[in-house]
């Protein structure tokens, strides 16, 4: 699989199929550079995570495209988030100007997409967290999920996504009609099915769920030193500090996302496990 490429043409954004492999690109203007490892967890069915990670050349600009996707009661909605979310956000018009809102109206509307596809896509679903960097400069973060992203500010940990969980937003899904409870289990769920409170697809429960993202900006500045984003396969068993301290210590990207999945593995996470490490500087 080419992990290292530029296209002129969004509509060639696509990522690896996430299925137990790593892999490592760089930036062709600068010095960032980037490693991924996919882990399949012990759970009896197919790995469901998904991945982008690439650098891809748009209207004279460099564009760092970085994606986790978590998919749950099968995998064809992480799939076709891998082909068609960036494209899509990239598609806006306003995508220069008005990055945030571009950024926004491309989830939901590819959401819409999924819905309408056909009766079997739909009926899956996924969480998304989404990074885009632009020139090495400026960073976009968007998810809806409990995928998520951090940053590394001179070893300090900073969260550019959040966690949508059941309980947080608790009034939204009865206000749609919903209910929240921990049974069967211990973890708050949707109606009783769906541990997070946003997602793309899950058709049957889409009337008491949201899929408009939460978005963060970040200007990369020297004290800016690596970024992570995963599945939460990693952030089950980790605290988002203890992600940056591991990560920080290994210069190599591919080897550090390694060493996170590991980690995680010994400390009996027992989903997916979809890390990418990326770092701006050498």
């Amino acid at each position: 699989m080419d992990n290292l490429c530029c296209f002129s043409s969004v509509s060639q954004i696509v990522g690896g199929r996430s299925s137990g492999a790593s892999g490592k690109g760089r930036s062709h203007q600068g010095s960032s550079k980037y490693g991924f490892s996919l882990v399949k967890g012990k759970a009896n069915h197919p790995m469901e995570d998904y991945h982008v990670a690439k650098f891809v050349q748009v209207r004279g600009h460099e564009l760092g495209l970085f994606a986790i996707y978590d998919g749950h009661l099968g995998d064809s909605v992480p799939a076709y988030l891998q082909k068609h979310l960036f494209a899509n956000i990239l598609k806006e018009e306003g995508f220069w100007t008005d990055t945030n809102s571009s950024i926004s109206k491309a989830y939901e509307r590819t959401d819409e997409a999924i819905l309408n596809h056909n009766p079997d896509l739909g009926r899956g679903g996924s969480t998304a967290v989404t990074a885009i960097l632009v020139d090495g400069q400026k960073l976009w973060v968007a998810n809806v999920g409990d995928s998520r992203a951090v940053l590394s500010s001179k070893g300090r940990a900073i969260q550019m996504s959040t966690d949508h969980e059941p309980n947080t937003e608790r009034g939204s899904i009865e206000d749609r009609g919903g209910f929240v409870s921990n049974m069967p289990g211990d973890v708050a769920r949707v109606n009783g099915q769906l541990a997070v409170s946003r997602a793309f697809g899950d058709k049957n429960l889409k009337s008491h769920l949201r899929s408009d993202p939460d978005i963060k900006a970040a200007d990369i500045i020297s004290d800016t030193d690596l970024m992570i984003l995963a599945s939460d396969g990693l952030w089950k068993v980790m605290s988002n500090q203890e992600a940056v301290d591991i990560a920080r210590k290994v210069k190599d990207p591919v080897k550090a996302a390694k060493q996170l999945a590991t980690e995680a593995l010994n400390r009996d996470s027992k989903d997916d496990i979809s890390c990418i490490v990326v770092r701006f500087r050498g």
